[in-house]
């Protein structure tokens, strides 16, 4: 039997749909509360999507609350859902040892159900016995929907990371046999967006459109993949409570496919536009501007060139909570990314990949500019083993020539490198470079989208913004 996702991206394909119809029978939708009432309720609404559903999701509170008839009807509705179609029962489970066990059988083999949610908080043993069998997959709870998800779920660890980013964390490590998801609410477009870069290959489940009020558009774009896939959108009552179910679930499902056919049209994961940046991104960008660390005016680059813009990350050593937060941002990144070591190009990156592992706990290496001439003459402070990844880190790039030139001193000393990240992209063809040799670059912030907001928020003259532009779009040409 192939495993659940490889089904899922099956039947999405099939149908062309991300819609992910939930079966929440709302006793207020019932003409009794009764579990015969329940039942007929299910089976108009899978009667009425089953050309249009990707999966469906049934809510095992509203079957329980009936009692035993109540777990015969949910037994029911699953039956009643067509072959190739899967089932993820919203149970959010979570025990250990043989309670766990217990769970998953009645989860899979009593109910048959394809997929079931689970609660992390008990960790790994409480997933186990339902990671088992690969043909049945866990979607994780991380960052769910509900007002009060911020209670435990924005804490922030001794590592810097918040602990939903903790969970997305662990799902990469413990789907081992490709058959773990998770759940982040579309009411949390942020934190979408943050997931997808930690967790980039991952499926999520992202529940809150329509009556929790999470914006559809805003969802997909901050959590699909670039192929237009691995994310679920479950809507319940904007389909139940229509005057015409199917025509609800037809005009939701070519909703969805729109905005798909946007991100794969662009190659990759769009980066948020202007309204859609995240609140501590848009922070760190109003610091940096403040503090100094961004000055407009007439400037001589190393290069020769006279530019209207100077960006200075040295000064964020004299500044220790921007460094933090800068280090936050760049782990961000980074937790979407396959390495065994950061490497720090001197001098300006060497403060900020420090903050970054003291933060993460991912060990530090730099290339000297030149070689110890006593002791070790080592060409790389730090210690690493050939064959091992690192991961270069910067403060930004402009054409990407001193990245290459580190990059060598790395590959010569046994290393491999598949990924440069840095604060800010200057746009002038450093992605291009980097991508031409093999390597991919990934930036916290572009110079243009830095400038958009300022704009946006009137936090630097437009004529310097639009000086910037010029200069930016001649060296294009150039």
């Amino acid at each position: 039997m192939k495993g659940f996702f490889s089904r899922l991206e099956n039947r999405v394909r099939q149908v062309d749909s991300l819609l992910c119809v939930g079966l929440d029978p709302h006793p207020q939708e019932l003409a009794a509360p009764t579990p015969e009432e329940a039942r007929d309720f299910c089976l108009r609404m899978i009667e009425s999507t089953q050309d249009l559903a990707a999966a469906y999701k049934p809510n095992a509170a509203f079957f329980e609350a009936f009692g035993p008839p109540g777990f015969e009807t949910l037994k029911q509705v699953i039956a009643a859902v067509p072959d190739g179609i899967p089932v993820i029962l919203d149970a959010k489970r979570g025990d250990i040892a043989s309670t766990a066990q217990a769970y998953a059988r009645a989860v899979f083999q009593a109910f048959g159900a394809d997929a079931v949610t689970i609660n992390p908080y008990l960790g790994y043993d409480a997933l186990e016995p339902f990671l088992n069998a690969p043909e049945r997959a866990v979607f994780l709870l991380c960052k769910t929907s509900n007002p009060g998800a911020a209670d435990l779920q924005d804490l922030n660890l001794a590592n810097g990371w918040r602990l939903y980013e903790h969970v997305a964390r662990l799902a990469n490590e413990w789907n081992r046999s490709d058959n773990l998801g998770l759940v982040v609410g579309a009411t949390q477009p942020d934190a979408l967006q943050q997931v997808r870069r930690i967790a980039p290959d991952l499926w999520i489940l992202a529940p809150g459109v329509g009556a929790q009020g999470g914006d559809l558009r805003q969802a997909l774009r901050a959590g699909l993949r670039p192929d237009g896939m691995g994310l679920l959108v479950p809507v319940s009552r904007g389909i139940s409570r229509a005057e015409e179910p199917h025509r609800a679930a037809q005009a939701l499902r070519d909703t969805i496919n729109q905005v798909r056919r946007e991100v794969e049209s662009q190659g990759s994961r769009p980066g948020p536009d202007a309204h859609d940046t995240p609140q501590g991104l848009i922070h760190i960008a109003d610091e940096l501007l403040e503090y100094g660390c961004i000055q407009f005016g007439q400037f001589i680059l190393k290069s020769g060139l006279q530019s209207p813009i100077y960006i200075d990350l040295r000064r964020l050593v004299g500044n220790p909570g921007l460094l933090a937060q800068v280090a936050a941002a760049y782990r961000s990144l980074l937790g979407g990314l396959r390495f065994d070591r950061l490497a720090a190009i001197p001098y300006a990156a060497i403060p900020i990949a420090t903050a970054i592992s003291l933060a993460s706990g991912w060990p530090l290496i730099y290339p000297r500019k030149e070689a110890k001439e006593y002791g070790t003459r080592a060409e790389i402070e730090g210690v690493y083993r050939p064959g091992e990844i690192a991961v270069v880190i910067d403060d930004l790039t402009t054409t990407g020539g001193s990245k290459l030139e580190t990059i060598e001193k790395l590959t010569s000393n046994g290393l491999k490198v598949r990924d440069v990240v840095v604060l800010i992209d200057r746009q002038s063809g450093a992605a291009e470079t980097l991508a031409q040799a093999g390597y991919r670059l990934h930036a916290v912030f572009t110079l243009a989208e830095m400038l958009d907001h300022w704009e946006r928020t009137n936090r630097a003259p437009a004529d310097q913004i639009s000086a910037v532009r010029e200069f930016l779009s001649q060296k294009e040409e150039d």
